[in-house]
């Protein structure tokens, strides 16, 4: 037999022990790691607790109204969550009470420490009409639903016009499209009905609601023109 006869009959026995071996290692791994969701699979946590830590990095919140599954995942794993959000500069926030919970850069004088989240650049028009939903919110106490129609809320947005009523028009459809896509604060619950999400107390901080009022009652009382106003403002996204 020749040296070549005698490779190419060991060969497939030398390949087919190797793959056994690959395999055998693949599983061996997957039997050290019981969180493991695929070969290699290093993370710790269950899949639909990834989930929710997912969806809190994406933002702007986790709600139990709408993911069930998630938040009870949420619930259940709290403190693996918060932890591993710290490791990111992130705290964790959750309101149990109406269901909701969001990711925040940490407070703290001890670091410096970097941004973490995404900012959403908003008009003074947004802002604005966050404080009018947040108003609206705050004047139903211990109502599980706020529902609102569109044209009440822009009508108490009526005295921050500036230009032309159709350009105005624009501006409020734009910002209340924002409202609904992007900061997902209002839900449609009907034709021309939306219903006001609790999240809307935390996009607006007290230093803002009070200086939004100011402006208002300065308008108010005519010692500002709405055209005055600055143009934009940064808020945080939730």
């Amino acid at each position: 037999m020749s040296p070549t006869d005698h490779d190419n009959d060991t060969a497939p026995a030398e390949v087919g022990a190797a793959s056994a071996r690959e395999s055998a290692d693949s599983a061996d791994d997957l039997g050290h790691n019981p969180s493991g969701l695929w070969s290699g699979d290093t993370g710790t946590l269950g899949e639909r607790t990834r989930r929710v830590l997912l969806e809190l990095l994406k933002g702007p919140y986790v709600s139990g109204t709408q993911a069930p599954q998630l938040w009870a995942a949420l619930v259940a794993d709290e403190g693996l969550v918060r932890s591993r959000l710290h490791d990111l500069f992130l705290d964790l926030v959750i309101d149990r009470v109406d269901e909701f919970a969001f990711t925040r850069k940490i407070v703290t004088d001890e670091i410096d420490a970097p941004a973490a989240v995404r900012s959403e650049r908003l008009t003074f028009l947004d802002t604005a009409m966050l404080l009018v939903l947040r108003q609206l919110l705050l004047a139903a106490p211990g109502e599980k639903r706020v529902i609102v129609d569109r044209e009440e809320v822009y009508e108490r947005l009526a005295i921050y016009r500036t230009g032309d009523e159709s350009t105005f028009q624009r501006n409020l459809n734009g910002a209340w499209s924002r409202m609904s896509n992007r900061l997902r604060v209002l839900h449609k619950a009907g034709e021309d009905r939306f219903e006001i999400s609790p999240m809307v107390k935390f996009l607006i901080d007290e230093d803002r609601v009070r200086e939004l009022i100011a402006v208002y009652e300065r308008i108010a009382a005519g010692e500002t023109d709405a055209g005055e106003i600055d143009a934009d403002t940064e808020e945080d996204e939730a």
